[in-house]
């Protein structure tokens, strides 16, 4: 199953899990929000992260305070 993952920037506050948590899915933007970074996707949700990084998906999915992180089947 292909999983796509980006982030909610008007609702994420910049607390740093999901960098902490999956740092190869995600990392800090110039205005330190987070941002999903996995194979150049720039937060875009169309890069299908492979399967050895869906736990620390589900991880950093699991941490996030605002629920900033979204996650489908689909490409966003």
């Amino acid at each position: 199953m292909a999983l796509y993952t980006r982030v909610d920037q008007d609702t994420c506050i910049a607390c740093g899990a999901c960098g902490a948590t999956a740092p190869d899915l995600f990392d800090y933007d110039d205005e330190g929000l987070a941002t999903a970074i996995y194979d150049n996707d720039r937060n875009r949700g169309v890069t299908a992260i492979p399967g050895n990084l869906h736990d620390d998906l589900q991880d950093a999915l699991d941490g996030c305070p605002t629920d900033s992180i979204k996650c489908s089947e689909r490409p966003f």
